[in-house]
C-alpha cells in the first residue's frame, strides 16, 4: 500500500490518519504552510474501535489503511468525539462499508450524526464520566463542552492509559515523517498548537479549563490529539503549555500593530517599537496588519501583556483591516491585558475613536495606558514627544 504509514502507537493501537498539505486555509480562513493532520486511531484486539475520522477528501487511503489493519476482522465501534466535518466526514462512507459497525457518542453527538448524515440506527450514546467496556478495553467517556462545539467529548483507554482528546492538545501542522513529540522540531510545533488554539479554541478558554481539570483526575500516558502530535514522552508539558494558554497567561511584551496606506502610521509604530525596545521591554513584535496574518497576529497578541494599535482613518472609518481585527479580538474574550491607541488622520477624524471604543467595550479586558495620541497628517516633534512617553508608560506598567 502507497501512502500514509500505518503507526503503531502502542500496542494494538495504530495512528491511521491522514496529512493534508494541500489546504491552503483551514476553516477557509487560517493560513497552513505547513499542512495540517487529521488524526484517526484504530484498537485492535477483542474488539476493534475506530477512535476519530479523517476528513472526507482522505477517505480512499483511510479505508485502506483501515482494511490492512484489520486484515480481515470486522469493525466494531467507532468513537465519534467530535462532529465538525474535518474529523466525522467519513462516517456516511464508513456506515456504507462497514454497515454494522455502532456509533459511539453522547446525545448531541447523535442529534448531529442524524442531521450531517441521515444516520440514526447503530448509535451508542454514553453520559458524562460513563466507563464502557468493549472488549478487553475499558474505556472513560468525558463530556467537554464548548470545546470547541457543544457535542465535544474526550475518550480515556483506562487499560492502556491512552486519552483520545480531541481538539483539545491538538494544533496545525501535518508532520514531517514523524506522529510523536520526540520526533517533531518543537519549535514549529509548539508554535502552531498556539496558533490552533488561539484562533480556534481562544473564545471557550474558560469551557477548555473546566476540560483540563477532568482531564487532569486521569492516568495519562500518552495524549493522542485529533490534530498535531502524540504526546508519549512527556504529556504533562503539552498538559502545562494548553493550561497557561487557557488561564490566558502572559509574557512580558508588547505587540505593536499598525494600519497604514502611505507610511505616516507606520513611521508611528516604528517609533513607538523602538522607544520600547529603549525602555526595556524584553520582546516588541511589530505587524501590519495588511501584511501579516491576522492568525499570527492574534497569536502574538493572547501571548504578551501589552498591545499598541496604530491606525489610520479611512474613508470616515477606521482602517478595514484594524477593524477587521478588532472583531476577531473581541470574539476572543482577551482579559488582564494592557492597550496603547494612536489614531490618524488628515480631515475626518475617526481612527482613534473607534479604537478607544473597542477598549472601552471590552469593560476591562484591555487596560488603556496613557496618552492616547491623535495625529493630524503625520508626525510632528510633539507627537513623537507622545509616542516616547507611551512607550515609557507601557514598559513602566509591562515590567512592573
Amino acid at each position: 500500500m502507497y501512502g500514509n504509514e500505518i503507526i503503531p502507537v502502542a500496542d494494538s493501537v495504530f495512528w491511521i490518519g491522514a496529512h493534508d498539505r494541500t489546504t491552503d486555509k483551514f476553516e477557509g480562513m487560517w493560513p497552513l504552510p505547513h499542512g495540517v493532520a487529521y488524526n484517526a486511531y484504530l484498537l485492535t484486539g477483542g474488539k476493534n474501535i475506530l477512535v476519530d475520522t479523517v476528513k472526507e477528501h482522505f477517505i480512499g487511503g483511510f479505508l485502506d489503511r483501515i482494511a490492512e489493519t484489520l486484515d480481515g476482522h470486522p469493525l466494531d465501534y467507532v468513537i465519534v468525539n467530535h462532529m465538525e466535518p474535518d474529523h466525522s466526514g467519513s462516517l456516511r462512507v464508513l456506515r456504507d462499508v462497514y454497515p454494522n459497525v455502532k456509533l459511539i457518542g453522547n446525545a448531541k453527538t447523535a442529534e448531529m450524526i442524524k442531521n450531517f448524515f441521515g444516520i440514526s440506527e447503530g448509535i451508542v450514546t454514553v453520559s458524562d464520566g460513563e466507563t464502557v467496556e468493549l472488549g478487553r478495553r475499558k474505556f472513560v467517556f468525558v463530556f467537554t463542552p464548548m470545546v470547541h462545539w457543544p457535542e465535544s467529548m474526550i475518550a480515556y483507554d483506562a487499560t492502556d492509559r491512552i486519552l483520545f482528546s480531541s481538539d483539545i492538545f491538538g494544533g496545525f501542522g501535518a508532520t514531517d515523517g514523524g506522529i510523536f513529540d520526540d520526533e517533531a522540531d518543537m519549535n514549529i510545533a509548539v508554535g502552531e498548537m498556539a496558533r490552533y488554539y488561539v484562533n480556534i479554541v481562544g473564545r471557550f478558554a474558560a469551557p477548555a479549563l473546566k476540560a483540563l481539570a477532568k482531564a487532569k483526575t486521569l492516568d495519562i500516558g500518552i495524549i493522542c490529539p485529533a490534530h498535531g502530535l502524540v504526546w508519549r514522552t512527556d504529556p504533562g508539558h503539552v498538559a502545562d503549555i494548553y493550561e497557561k494558554l487557557s488561564r490566558q497567561e502572559t509574557d512580558e511584551g508588547v505587540v505593536v500593530v499598525y494600519g497604514t496606506m502611505y507610511g505616516n502610521t507606520a513611521a508611528v509604530a516604528e517609533r513607538i517599537a523602538r522607544a520600547l525596545v529603549k525602555n526595556g521591554v524584553p520582546r516588541v513584535h511589530v505587524h501590519d496588519i495588511v501584511r501579516s496574518d491576522i492568525s499570527r497576529v492574534t497569536t502574538d497578541i493572547w501571548s504578551m501583556s501589552g498591545l499598541v494599535l496604530a491606525s489610520c482613518t479611512y474613508n470616515m472609518e477606521l482602517f478595514p483591516p484594524m477593524a477587521r481585527l478588532l472583531r476577531h479580538l473581541e470574539n476572543k474574550g482577551m482579559k488582564g491585558r494592557y492597550a496603547g491607541l494612536c489614531g490618524t488622520f488628515s480631515w475626518a477624524e475617526a481612527s482613534l475613536r473607534e479604537l478607544s471604543a473597542f477598549v472601552e467595550r471590552s469593560k476591562g479586558g484591555w487596560a488603556l495606558v496613557e496618552p492616547k495620541i491623535l495625529i493630524k497628517s503625520n508626525m510632528k516633534a510633539p507627537d513623537a514627544e507622545l509616542c516616547d512617553m507611551l512607550a515609557s508608560n507601557m514598559a513602566r506598567i509591562i515590567k512592573g
